[in-house]
């Protein structure tokens, strides 16, 4: 069985907005304050998703990640690069800057319920599809880096839930400097 998968980097107060700083918000950047190890490599544990399933993206995330990914040469960018990808956007996005890119047609849930039959949709980043698909009730799993900071203020990942989503935790595990990966699933799973 294959899951839509979210990965997220997620302060203990549940925001995850401008982990990395690029969007220049008042607290951004606050995800690497806590240096290289917690946040480079698989980070969230990915392993054979990166080998076989499709990656959703926002076009902003898309393009941050494309700067970022689409040319270095190390295992896990590599992995990236050669997984297919989705882009969810209103305009058009350069394509061709990161390889195995594709615009997403037609409707999102409609579009992740028809590949999930498939593969493991992953989806990092992208505040807005995430609200859409947590909205939706379509995310199985979620996969957080906890880190030991309250912002008190931005987007939070749970924002867009209407109802209880009650799952279990499959793992918990330390990531270094006190950053904790965190695994959850559907209790029905």
């Amino acid at each position: 069985m294959h899951k839509v998968i979210v990965a997220q980097f997620v302060s203990l107060d549940g925001v995850t907005e401008d982990p990395d700083g690029s969007a220049g918000s008042a607290h951004g950047g606050w995800a690497f304050r806590y240096g290289p190890g917690p946040v480079s490599g698989d980070k969230f544990g990915l392993g054979s998703v990166l080998d076989t399933g499709v990656n959703l993206f926002g076009r902003t995330t898309w393009e941050l990640f494309a700067g970022l990914f689409a040319t270095r040469d190390d295992d896990f960018s590599r992995s990236l690069s050669a997984m297919d990808k989705l882009v969810a956007s209103r305009g058009r996005p350069d394509l061709a800057r990161w390889a195995h890119s594709s615009l997403l047609t037609g409707e999102l849930a409609a579009t992740v319920r028809e590949r999930v039959r498939r593969q493991d949709v992953l989806v990092t980043g992208s505040g807005s599809l995430v609200d859409q698909l947590i909205a939706q009730d379509l995310v199985d799993e979620f996969r957080l880096l906890v880190f030991p900071i309250v912002l008190g203020k931005g987007r939070r990942i749970f924002d867009a839930a209407s109802a209880p989503l009650d799952r279990r935790l499959v793992s918990s595990e330390d990531a270094g400097a006190g950053v904790l990966r965190q695994t959850y699933e559907r209790k029905d799973a």
